[in-house]
Parts: structure tokens; sequence; C-alpha cells
């Protein structure tokens, strides 16, 4: 397709329009989902591990596999790393070393950008049928292992060049680090002139109103956050220009230090993992905390295979992942981790600030719980920007959510004893604007899932505007901007 100047420019005015595009109402998508939900037969049960159909504890190991080789298995892994509580654990993991393609179709009508959102569902959604990726498959799918359907506008993103498109982001994207084992997907945008008719579960929208969908809970699913956080969305005006208080050549060089801690995982069996049981329903710790693996049978009748059973990871728990803000110099910055995750290619990806099942830290002394997770779950009203619950990966995870918030850093601490948060991040955090963390997720393997889930519910707009009165005289701990 012909070259079109100012992508940026282009996807911030799709972001600033929130009410309805040139199809269809915001207000309207949840019925249309309540539609497409009574359009198909859903249903997903547990069943013991016996009733898997094609899935079997494999002899020597103890791995739970596929009979065909393919989709994943899960393994045992053994882990060291060198800071944080936990120095050393076991645990199941999900090796699945295919690369998945997630791709978002882009398209302007009435000179705006729109994008093809898929109602789709998934086992683990607590709901079920949530927005998706125009295409979200793994390698195994969409060449057939299941024996199922052509995945719908796959060639779009297999040979972008035969229709005409042009891409506007690709970039390879690991997955939650703490359950998979080196596991990418393929993230793309796509933007296509030629003409579209959507399949009836399938619908355009602009990203303001995606923004908008993202303040509502468990609407937009994993996957397309995560790959709307790679489009490169023009800077908020108030800020055209914004001066971070450090480069980013100094923010890369602060991550390349935290990503030589030794962090060391390896894959073992299955059987044998320390403080580990396996039952007839569940692979679990024996004092219950974290997760637990456990089995399922699938009805849907929207996919491209329209039964089958697998293997789930449920959490105990309902996660939090928070970035905490503030202003310096009227520059919004947002404090960011170096967290290890023992299942990521490189061990370590920037994170949200808090990131974490406040359950699973409760019996730990106050100094080894998670940095900051006070300041997040006491902030009074007036300083949360954003809340929602959002599910995770619902391909791999049963239920599992987490209670997404961006928070505003209060100023100084108001009551005796009150966290604060420093303007010089401590060892392990940095402050980064949203462009810096931007320009970071068009890239692989800096930003982990649930920083990239946060980072678009900021350039969609779904989270409300500092005021410009609280933190905003705040300089640069670093003795002047550099």
């Amino acid at each position: 397709m012909e070259e079109s100047a100012d992508v940026p420019g282009r996807l911030a005015r799709s972001a600033a329009v929130t009410e309805a595009g040139s199809f269809m109402r915001t207000s309207e998508v949840a019925g249309w989902l309540a539609r497409r939900r009574e359009a198909h037969h859903f249903a997903v049960r547990r069943i013991p591990f016996a009733d898997l159909a094609g899935w079997s504890f494999l002899p020597g190991t103890g791995n739970l596999g596929h009979h065909s080789g393919r989709f994943f298995t899960v393994e045992g892994l053994r882990a060291a790393v060198d800071r944080g509580p936990y120095r050393d654990w076991q645990q199941p993991i999900i090796n699945q070393p295919e690369v998945g393609i997630l791709g978002i179709l882009a398209k302007e009508f009435d000179g705006l950008l729109h994008f093809l959102m898929q109602a789709k569902m998934e086992p683990g959604n607590p709901n079920l049928l949530q927005l998706s990726p125009t295409v979200q498959a793994t390698r195994s799918n969409y060449t057939k292992v299941h024996q199922g359907a052509d995945v719908r506008y796959l060639e779009r993103f297999l040979r972008p060049e035969d229709g005409g498109g042009r891409v506007l982001a690709d970039a390879l994207q690991s997955e939650h680090g703490s359950w998979f084992f080196r596991k990418s997907n393929r993230n793309m945008i796509v933007e296509t002139s030629d003409e579209i008719v959507p399949h009836d579960d399938f619908c355009w929208l602009t990203l303001g109103q995606i923004g908008e969908l993202l303040r509502l809970d468990n609407v937009v699913n994993m996957d397309a956050r995560s790959v709307l956080a790679g489009a490169p969305v023009a800077g908020a005006p108030e800020a055209p220009d914004p001066v971070p208080v450090r480069s980013e050549t100094q923010l890369l060089s602060w991550f390349a230090a935290e990503r030589s801690d030794y962090v060391k995982a390896e894959r073992v069996p299955l059987d044998g993992l320390d403080g580990w049981r396996r039952g007839p329903w569940a692979v679990e710790r024996e004092d219950g905390r974290f997760f637990r693996v456990v089995a399922v049978a699938v009805e849907a009748g929207s996919r491209e295979v329209g039964g089958w059973t697998q293997p789930l990871f449920e959490p105990t728990g309902r996660g939090i992942a928070a970035f905490v803000t503030r202003r310096f110099q009227g520059v919004p910055h947002v404090l960011v981790q170096a967290r290890v995750e023992a299942g990521l290619y490189h061990g370590v990806e920037l994170a949200p600030t808090v990131q974490c099942v406040p359950e699973n830290h409760a019996h730990l002394a106050p100094e080894d719980r998670p940095r900051f997770l006070d300041v997040v779950l006491g902030a009074p009203r007036e300083r949360i920007r954003y809340e929602a619950v959002h599910s995770e990966e619902g391909g791999r995870f049963l239920n599992a959510e987490s209670r997404y918030l961006i928070v505003e850093a209060p100023d100084t601490p108001t009551v005796p004893g009150t966290p604060e948060v420093p303007d010089t991040a401590p060892p392990g955090f940095h402050w980064a604007t949203v462009a810096q963390l931007g320009a970071l997720a068009r890239h692989g393997y800096y930003l982990n899932v649930q920083a990239r889930s946060l980072l678009t519910v900021l350039s969609t707009g779904a989270a409300d505007a500092a005021p410009a009165h609280r933190s905003s005289e705040h300089r640069s701990p670093y003795g002047g901007h550099s």
C-alpha cells in the first residue's frame, strides 16, 4: 500500500475518538459481545487427569504432554537467583518452544484508523469471551495439528505484502515468565487498504474505543493489550517533547547491568519436584500456595476445533500489577522494576512497580515483601488514576486475574510510618517516561506482559489524567535533566 506519513499522529487521533467509530458505538460493544456469546455454545468443566484425551504423564519424567509431540508440555523447572527473598526454588513450567502470532489488522475509515478485534473464547477466562487480536494462534493451531478449521485473516500477517499491507509494529515478545519457559509470540499490527468484510465474530474499533473498554473488567484480553503496547502512538499534547529524568542511554545502561545479575533456570522432570505433589485432579504445592496444574474439558462452537481437553495452570490468588507515577518538572514518569522471572529468555525484564499475588508473601517479614505494595494497596481514591481487573493468558491459565492499577505517588508521607516513594529510585527500580517505555516496547524482550498491559492503558487514554497541581514540582533527583 502507499506509504502514509505520521503514523504516531494517526494513532493518536484514533486514540482520541472514544465514544463511537465508523461502525459501532462503544456503549454497544458489551451487547455485541453478549450476542456473540449467545450465538455459540461454550462450556468448560474440570476433569481428572485420567480423562484427558491425547494427553498423558510421560514415563521416566512424569512430564505432561500431548501424544502428537506438539502444543506444549508441562515440565519441571529448577531456578536460582541472587536477589529477593526466594533465592532458589522448583516449580512446574509450560514448555512451548514454538512462536505464535498475535496480530491486529488496522484500516482507515472516514480518515480514522480502526482495528479489527475478535470476540474470542478462551477456556481460562472467567467470562470465556473477550476482545482479542484479529489473529491469535500458536504455530500448532495454524498448521492444523488439531485438524481444525483455518485461522481467519492469518495470511494478512504471514505475508502482509501480498495483500498490500503495511507493517506498523512487529516484534517478538515474551509471555508470562513465571509460568512459561522462554515462550515468545510475534506481536504485529498491519494496516491494509483492501476491502475487509468482517466475520460476525469480528468488529472494527478505534484505539480510543479500546481504551474506553480497558476501563471495564475482563473485556480486552491479555494478547490484545500486549500487541497494542507496540503501537507507536504520539505523545500527549501537554508534553510534545517530554524530557526524562534520565536519558534512554542511561536507562538502557542501568537495565543491562540489572540483566547481568545471576539467573539460572533449567528444565527438570515434573516428577519429584521438591514441595510438589501429584494427585488425580491437580499437581500442586504441599502448602497450597502460588498455583496448581489442573485439567479441563472444553466445548467452543466458535473455535477452529469444537471441543478438546487440556491442562491449565490455576493461580491460588488474584494478582496485583501497578505502576506508581510521579511528575518531574511537569513530565509524567512511571516507576519500573527490573524483575526476575525464571522463564524469560534473559531472566529479567522491565515490570510494573508492583507485581505479585499479595497472599503469597503474607508470611514474609515486612522487609522481604514486595516493595511499594503498601503504597499501592493503601492509595486513597483520589490518587488512583486507573483500576480494572483483567485476565491473564486465557489459553493456558484458568481464572488467572490481576488487579491493574496506576497510582499517583504521594509527595510525602502524610502519616508517620506511611511508606513513601523516593524521587531517587531504589536499587532494582528506575523512573522512565511513557515515551521511553513505548520505544522499548517496539523491540522484543524489554517489557514483560504486565508492563505492556499497563503501557497500553496509558497510550490508549484509559487512565485518568493526573492533576497538574499534584506532584508537579519535583525536580530531577540526578541534579537536572540528562
